[in-house]
């Protein structure tokens, strides 16, 4: 193809497409392959193309493909490739998925000295990974910084925030802010009232946390294998196995399977 491609007056976009064809298919080593005798010839991905590439490489959970990405990213601006909102926010998330929050910050930083606009994804990804590490204090500063800078928060700022809350015990808190969702013409999903469940959970207050499920319900959202796990050890840390067995029987009900740590909680409860 690049031999041919200048007789057959093709375009140097095809190679661009391939490369991102690979970098999709996770064919890494085609993909860098493809990349490098570009840039023999003269050319290089356009911006979409090193996104998906970087997005691809960091979907594979391992951390030394971390450092692979900063590198391609200073590759792309030694290149005269101009990264957009995109390039920040997968390495954003690459960084919190791994709880490397400082890390996160570095590039958020580095994104707004770019003159690159952080958006409602930026915003969201932050918030949730200082969330996961229960730092809901920053999560807050995050949405603060949001509302000044007119970016809207949709329901997954929320959940974040909420969570984040919850998972410290701040109950009273995260009510709050689920009341503000009617303000903003928002509505609680499946994943608002988890994180209520699990704030309440926290607080061993298995009882409120069975009427949040049971809300949830009534709210036409349903409840996952990851909520119905907490509500089970919840009751038995309070040695109320009956709640237990009930929550077990709601599982039953959706068809959907405990599994050998929920069973073997109330099994050991029970005898």
């Amino acid at each position: 193809m690049l031999h041919s491609y200048r007789l057959c007056d093709s375009s140097p976009r095809v190679f661009d497409s391939l490369f991102k064809t690979f970098a999709h298919m996770k064919k890494f080593r085609d993909a860098t392959d493809t990349c490098c005798r570009m840039k023999d010839y003269g050319f290089f991905p356009t911006i979409e193309s090193c996104n998906a590439y970087m997005s691809s490489l960091l979907d594979l959970h391992s951390k030394g493909l971390l450092s692979f990405a900063i590198k391609l990213k200073n590759s792309m601006e030694r290149s005269g490739v101009h990264q957009d909102v995109v390039t920040f926010n997968t390495l954003i998330h690459g960084f919190c998925k791994e709880g490397k929050l400082h890390e996160a910050n570095k590039i958020f930083f580095e994104m707004k000295g770019a003159n690159v606009t952080p958006n409602t994804v930026t915003y969201n990804t932050l918030i949730n990974g200082y969330s996961q590490v229960g730092n809901s204090e920053m999560g807050s500063k995050l949405y603060e910084e949001m509302l000044r800078n007119r970016i809207k928060a949709d329901i997954l700022s929320y959940n974040a925030l909420i969570f984040g809350l919850c998972k410290e015990g701040k109950t009273k808190k995260a009510a709050y802010l689920v009341k503000e969702l009617d303000n903003h013409n928002l509505v609680p999903n499946a994943s608002t009232f988890s994180a209520l469940i699990c704030g309440r959970c926290v607080k061993k207050n298995s009882e409120r946390a069975f009427q949040i499920y049971k809300s949830m319900l009534r709210s036409g959202c349903h409840p996952n294998e990851h909520t119905f796990k907490m509500l089970v050890s919840t009751f038995c840390k309070n040695e109320d196995f009956d709640g237990a067995v009930q929550v077990l029987k709601e599982m039953f009900e959706r068809s959907m399977a405990p599994d050998s740590g929920s069973l073997s909680e109330i099994c050991n409860g029970l005898c």
